[in-house]
């Protein structure tokens, strides 16, 4: 038996943005017109107040603002961290109350269940593993660009393909896209991160857009937010098999698709399949 994506894919795509700033408004629109899915970590604690006018802390949006615009968008909202401290270098203490008050924040303003994270700056040590654990987070995301499009052994150094500035970017794009997948090799997932207040820096919205359009609309991608590509990969680790793997269970909520002896298979959630 081998793993297949949702609806029997091979392949699927994500992205991931940090801080819940105001570029995140056009960078949502743009995965909208395509049909992309993303991950938007947020430090809650870090809102502009509500009397303020815009341009400071990188453009960080209002609390009224960023429930309008991540609430229900079919994207996921994420924690970051309260107040994106360097979180190794805070007291244990210190770090359960960053993430627990940026996820009971986040669950409370979206009305989501947030078990997700990025660390912030990208830097961590065994207290803050340790932290995420006792918090329920179930993947953490690094900023480590692998260049390649594997799944983590641990979801808690979750390492993505590249940054949207990567110069190699479309190179992987369209080996990614072109790829014909065996499903013993396993299956790919491209993992793109970034800021969205980078494509104003830079001014370089071309950069997304031109990824966007060339990534979007294929038949064999999924296009999946950093918790959805989780939870499924649990769902099929989690199938309950005979010995000789001719009685399959699915014990959870997701159905789950997988490839046995040159044919590929959907196994509904609750479903006891006889091969």
């Amino acid at each position: 038996m081998y793993m297949l994506l949702k609806d029997g894919k091979k392949k699927v795509l994500t992205f991931s943005y940090d801080d819940g700033v105001v570029q995140d408004i056009r960078l949502i629109g743009i995965f909208d017109k395509y049909g992309l899915k993303g991950t938007f970590n947020i430090n809650t604690g870090l809102y502009l107040p509500e009397n303020n006018e815009r341009e400071r802390y990188y453009g960080r949006m209002k609390l009224s603002e960023a429930e309008a615009l991540y609430t229900n968008s079919g994207h996921e909202v994420a924690v970051h961290g309260l107040t994106h401290p360097f979180l190794e270098k805070l007291t244990k203490t210190a770090v359960l109350t960053e993430i627990l008050e940026d996820r009971k924040n986040i669950e409370a303003e979206y009305g989501t269940l947030a078990r997700g994270m990025a660390y912030p700056y990208g830097t961590y040590n065994d207290d803050v593993l340790d932290a995420l654990c006792a918090c329920g987070i179930c993947y953490s995301r690094t900023v480590r660009s692998t260049g390649t499009f594997g799944f983590p052994e641990n979801w808690l150094l979750l390492d993505p393909t590249c940054h949207h500035n990567d110069p190699k970017l479309m190179e992987l794009a369209e080996r990614f896209v072109s790829a014909e997948i065996e499903p013993a090799r396993g299956v790919q997932m491209f993992y793109v991160w970034g800021h969205s207040y980078e494509f104003d820096n830079n001014d370089n919205w071309d950069v997304i857009e031109e990824l966007a359009a060339y990534v979007s609309h294929k038949e064999d991608v999924w296009y999946a937010t950093n918790i959805e590509i989780f939870d499924y990969v649990q769902a099929y680790k989690a199938l309950q098999c005979s010995v000789d793997e001719k009685i399959v269970h699915n014990p959870s909520a997701i159905d789950v698709w997988f490839f046995k002896d040159g044919k590929s298979y959907c196994i509904k959630a609750g479903e006891t399949l006889c091969i």
